[in-house]
């Protein structure tokens, strides 16, 4: 708010915080309580520019990869007998599957719902701005948007930082044997969020593969506790004016996420 109130402070972040505070922003698309989950982003020698793990209650916690979990409850998906951990999930489309509404399914961790990206990532990696706006007012709107925002100014310098340290014709990756029996999984941050990839292996072939997007975490649908995941809650109470027949304030919540239903949807 100081920033947004400089004389001459211009620019199209003060423009954003001028446009934020007359329709109040920072009052739609919260949800409670607020945990949010990021695996770490861009690292090398040891250290990343945005650390991992969980932010909840304020603090920030460590998560293990197998407390994850999806269940299909509410998925258009061929029935399970309960949540599954990647490595043994399946991803059978079922159409006519009770009490679906969705081709999403809803990851938790620790049985919990949690939010991915931008936001995530600078909670977790301790930005004070943007954990002073979650200490006021969580995940809404406006934090998720500002997140954003300081997020590519971050990102920019580290960027220069990078390009200055490539050497063409250097070796862009490391080679492996591919063992016959085996698993294993990747977690990286993509710009909406947590990407994980678990595969499994039997005989030189492919047992398994499963992918949880970012947006599959943000839009999952109730799981079989019925608790919704972070975009369903954040959308309760969400103003309708009248006459409108595609709500701003859906409209606002749901981009703050910034979804992608193709890759949700794989």
């Amino acid at each position: 708010e100081a920033w947004g109130a400089r004389q001459g402070a211009g620019g199209d972040f003060s423009r954003f915080l001028e446009i934020s505070n007359s329709i109040k922003l920072d009052e739609l698309g919260r949800w409670q309580p607020n945990r949010f989950l990021s695996y770490g982003a861009y690292g090398a020698d040891g250290e990343s520019l945005f650390a991992g793990g969980l932010f909840a209650d304020g603090e920030l916690h460590d998560f293990a990869q197998g407390a994850i979990s999806e269940d299909g409850a509410h998925s258009w998906l061929a029935a399970t007998d309960g949540p599954k951990h990647p490595f043994n999930g399946t991803t059978i489309p079922d159409a006519d599957a009770a009490g679906g509404y969705s081709w999403c399914k809803a990851p938790r961790l620790d049985g919990e719902v949690v939010e991915m990206g931008a936001l995530a990532r600078q909670l977790v990696g301790g930005h004070p701005l943007i954990r002073d706006l979650a200490a006021r007012g969580g995940g809404n709107v406006f934090s998720r948007v500002a997140a954003r925002l300081v997020e590519t100014a971050r990102l920019l310098p580290a960027m220069e930082q990078w390009a200055d340290k490539l050497e063409p014709g250097a070796p862009f990756y490391r080679e492996a044997p591919m063992p016959a029996d085996g698993e294993g999984f990747g977690l990286v941050e993509a710009a909406r969020g947590g990407l994980g990839h678990w595969l499994r292996v039997q005989n030189n072939c492919i047992l398994n593969y499963q992918i949880i997007a970012p947006t599959t975490w943000n839009f999952s649908p109730r799981d079989r506790e019925g608790t919704p995941g972070a975009l369903e809650q954040a959308l309760v109470g969400a103003p309708v004016r009248d006459g409108e027949a595609d709500p701003v304030a859906v409209q606002h919540i749901v981009r703050s996420f910034d979804p992608c239903m193709v890759c949700t949807v794989h």
